[in-house]
């Protein structure tokens, strides 16, 4: 009789501990403001057949060229590469017409339904990491951002494996104050897009805007906008995924007006499909390429004041010229620099360049093919020491300035528009037959005669 009663006692434990378990916190740190429906929090259950646990597989492995422009090293986090999400204390939300979701705190949110005029809202403290999901998750909007990060540390949107999302905003943007939030991704802070499924952007300005880092690692992002696709302040930086873009700007855009010393754009890998009515890829500082493969149709391929190509294989089709190293910024030399990797560049009719560098050209290693009317023009030196130049069809050895710009063909070498010595390996004068680059720089980089601190930590 004790054993049975014993038993008993211990059974009804068992279900009042697996139902506190079962029971979710209030504190989720999720204010729903409703205009109608109400009581978009709902239990996990019903999404355990879509989204499924994170594995070491799912994290995405970057290679980076040692010794570039940009110290690669701690530009992406291990969870910036983890493509599915850790949904172990995750907070889930069907959205409905009307309803804006307001997150206040650091947490895993998971999104899905259809629904419009619904703005998910981050405004969490400082050192908040935010993590929203989506899961089927698809919003219209006519005036306002569909996810808009107010404040936090950095906010990561991930799509889960096998899922279709959407955002749109289809009319004039609204602000909020004296923030102008133009685009359907609107971040004042860190951004990331990763996962394992698809989202797609439409938008009648900007696609999505980040006022400081903005990241993508992983999934299939496909942004159409009547203005900028991907745009960010200090730095665009891409590990991974299959990313369409078609822009009536530009496709990829890194600039922040009130400061010149940042504004680059770093790409490892992924696919990249670029269509833009102005640049395809402008930043204001460094382009740098590593890997990837880039397919662009532009009016100008490729703008910065530092184009730096170690590896990855692109294909420019443009009206105008398809590399433009110019002087965006004061604070690096301008400089168009190949290293490794495949630059195809079909070029248009009439005054376009195909590699049209304001300062120097530098060409090392890997393989340029261009076609088209005028293959190099630059305003200071060319110096070349290796690889393979294709003019239409032709292959050469000899980087021929179209215009004979600048002061290139003078004894004293023309670096960042001042006649100095510029530094080669040995930190002496580089010729044609030296094949100085700026790789192997450890920590700086030469800046028209000052030292420049390589950034990329941030």
């Amino acid at each position: 009789m004790k054993k049975k009663i014993t038993a008993i006692i211990f059974a009804l434990i068992l279900v009042l501990c697996f139902a506190a378990c079962g029971a979710k916190s209030s504190s989720s740190g999720v204010t729903v403001t409703t205009t109608g429906n109400t009581g978009s929090e709902e239990s996990t259950s019903s999404q355990d057949a879509v989204i499924t646990e994170k594995s070491e597989s799912s994290k995405t492995t970057i290679s980076t060229a040692s010794g570039g422009a940009l110290d690669t090293s701690g530009l992406f986090s291990a969870k910036d590469l983890t493509q599915e999400p850790d949904l172990t204390d995750a907070v889930y939300y069907t959205l409905k017409d009307g309803e804006d979701i307001s997150i206040t705190k650091a947490g895993v949110y998971v999104l899905s339904g259809s629904a419009s005029e619904v703005t998910v809202t981050v405004d969490s403290g400082d050192d908040d990491k935010v993590q929203i999901v989506l899961n089927n998750a698809n919003i219209t909007n006519k005036d306002f951002p569909c996810i808009y990060v107010k404040n936090a540390d950095k906010v990561f949107i991930t799509t889960v494996n096998g899922t279709e999302n959407s955002l749109s905003v289809t009319g004039t943007f609204t602000t909020d104050g004296s923030t102008n939030t133009d685009a359907v991704i609107f971040s004042k802070d860190d951004l990331v897009l990763n996962g394992l499924g698809t989202l797609k952007v439409t938008s009648s300005d900007n696609g999505v805007s980040c006022k400081d880092d903005l990241k993508v690692t992983g999934g299939t992002l496909i942004i159409s906008a009547q203005d900028c696709g991907l745009e960010a302040n200090d730095s665009i930086r891409i590990a991974d995924g299959n990313i369409t873009v078609t822009a009536k700007n530009d496709a990829i855009h890194a600039e922040y007006d009130e400061d010149q010393s940042v504004g680059y754009i770093y790409i490892c890998g992924g696919t990249l499909m670029l269509k833009a009515g102005d640049d395809a890829i402008h930043a204001t500082t460094i382009a740098q390429f590593d890997g990837g493969e880039i397919t662009i149709s532009a009016a100008e391929g490729i703008e910065a004041t530092w184009v730096q190509i170690n590896g990855g294989n692109i294909d420019i089709t443009s009206t105008d010229d398809g590399v433009n190293a110019a002087r965006k910024s004061n604070a690096y030399t301008v400089l168009f620099e190949m290293n490794d990797g495949y630059l195809k560049i079909s070029m248009g009719q009439g005054d376009t360049d195909a590699i049209d560098s304001n300062g120097n050209i530098i060409v090392n290693g890997g393989t340029i093919d261009i076609t088209g009317q005028s293959s190099f023009d630059y305003d200071g030196t060319a110096k070349y020491s290796g690889g393979t130049i294709i003019v239409n069809g032709q292959t050469t050895n000899t980087i021929t300035n179209q215009f004979m710009g600048g002061e290139g063909m003078k004894g004293m070498q023309n670096w960042g528009g001042q006649s100095q010595t510029a530094p080669g390996s040995s930190g002496q004068a580089p010729d044609t037959t030296s094949g100085a680059s700026s790789q192997g720089n450890s920590g700086n980089q030469w800046n028209g005669g000052n030292m420049q601190t390589r950034p990329g930590k941030h």
